[in-house]
């Protein structure tokens, strides 16, 4: 074993994963198992921990590094933990100085009894003010759909979140330098590229004239035309700014699909959580981009049991799913972390944050069946992932068979088995 790489988290961890597994193995790195972890939920940090004590006793010979938001935010409780030798922090885990250090630290002769301080190599990400675009040769080699991040970082302090305090300050790849990593993609075979950052459309505002997602958005699809499919991952609807609205209307490689950081429908609670959004925004904004693009599919973010939330709360938040038209939604159940606002307030109960979690989730699941069943007749356009599934430009998953990965393929839909699409004439393996 040289370097191995576990994830945790979201697409942009996953992302960084891969930087990561270059410059570990550029430093000559053997033996080590990195641990790219999560600090959004306190489930996300237990299964880190759970991670390392597994593999630490199937492999006890592999040395571990642990990095991601939770290294940054909590270095010290994974450096106490025996079975840790590094703990390295978010934006330093991009560097490959980071990496060549490392690796003289634990190559160096084991020390009896070496202390959790030693084994911290974390800097102040509240320091960082610039992003460098990373670019790998053979990135994601051979899949049809790749990640491309822009931005990094978060300006705002949501009651609930700790996460800028994992990535720091918001901070944006240069245009140019993002135009120049989507047209490298391409040339590489690459169909589709999402467009990803910690807080997307925060976009630019570091940047010299501060351009936004928008403008990023038409750059890239006007300077690279041989991209086939762009798509953005999560979006804050407050932030959209109307040239990104003009692209959702008028520009049919930018995929008809975004996913909304909405949090709540409530407007006591969202304002609890200091977000800048209220209820009749996130209705308003769903109803605009689907008369800009009709079809176009909605995907949203929701907490269920904020501290304070109610019953009658929380079926403001179930109602958006229907009042907002959602397909698809990621449900977090609320966990509170160790010094933000929302850890002080008054806490809704386990019991009731996982009843609540279910019942969204629940609505989630017929929300996605009423879009199954309304796309039965309709052509679309599928990019092949692999040999088993397909993606429409909505971003439902498709059933196929017999096709090259990277195609994409116009197929006329004839029903569903409830996970994906079934097009006409499809023959499972």
């Amino acid at each position: 074993m040289s370097v191995e790489i576990v994830t945790f988290g979201c697409r942009l961890n996953a992302f960084e994963s891969e930087v990561v597994r270059v410059e570990a193995a550029r430093a000559g790195l053997t033996e080590t198992i990195v641990i790219n972890s999560c600090a959004v939920t306190n489930e996300a940090v237990a299964q880190a921990r759970q991670s390392i004590r597994r593999l630490k006793r199937e492999r006890p010979s592999a040395r571990i590094v642990v990095t991601g938001c939770a290294a940054q935010t909590q270095a010290e409780m994974f450096a106490r933990m025996a079975e840790v030798d590094r703990v390295v922090g978010n934006d330093d885990k991009m560097r490959g100085e980071t990496w060549r250090t490392a690796r003289a630290a634990l190559d160096a002769p084991a020390k009896f009894g070496i202390a959790a301080s030693e084994k911290i190599a974390v800097g102040d990400i509240m320091a960082v003010s610039e992003m460098a675009p990373h670019l790998l040769e053979g990135f994601q080699k051979g899949l049809p759909r790749v990640f491309v991040q822009v931005q990094n970082g978060c300006d705002h302090r949501c009651t609930f979140c700790i996460i800028p305090y994992g990535r720091g300050n918001s901070r944006s790849v240069p245009m140019g330098a993002a135009v120049a990593q989507v047209r490298a993609l391409v040339e590489r075979g690459h169909a589709e590229i999402v467009l990803t950052g910690v807080d997307l459309t925060s976009y630019g505002a570091d940047l010299p004239g501060t351009p936004k997602l928008g403008q990023l958005t038409k750059q890239i699809l006007r300077h690279v035309p041989e991209l086939k499919r762009l798509r953005i991952s999560s979006v804050d609807s407050i932030e959209v700014d109307r040239d990104l609205l003009d692209v959702i209307a008028e520009n049919e490689r930018l995929m008809p699909h975004l996913h909304l950081s909405l949090q709540s429908g409530d407007d006591l609670i969202l304002k609890r959580m200091k977000r800048r959004h209220s209820r009749k925004d996130a209705i308003d904004f769903c109803a605009q981009v689907r008369r800009l693009r009709p079809g176009i599919a909605l995907g949203a973010d929701i907490i269920a049991g904020f501290p304070t939330e109610t019953e009658e709360m929380f079926a403001r938040s179930q109602d958006l799913v229907g009042e907002c038209g959602l397909t698809f939604l990621h449900v977090f159940p609320y966990s509170p972390r160790p010094g933000t606002p929302a850890a002080r307030m008054p806490q809704v109960s386990g019991r009731d944050i996982r009843d609540r979690a279910g019942r969204l989730r629940a609505a989630g699941e017929a929300a996605l069946q009423r879009r199954f069943q309304s796309e039965i007749g309709a052509t679309r356009q599928v990019l092949i992932e692999s040999g088993t599934q397909g993606r429409t430009e909505h971003f439902l998953p498709v059933a196929i068979s017999g096709e090259t990965p990277g195609a994409v393929r116009a197929v006329t839909i004839a029903g569903d088995d409830g996970a994906r699409l079934i097009p006409e004439g499809h023959r499972p393996a």
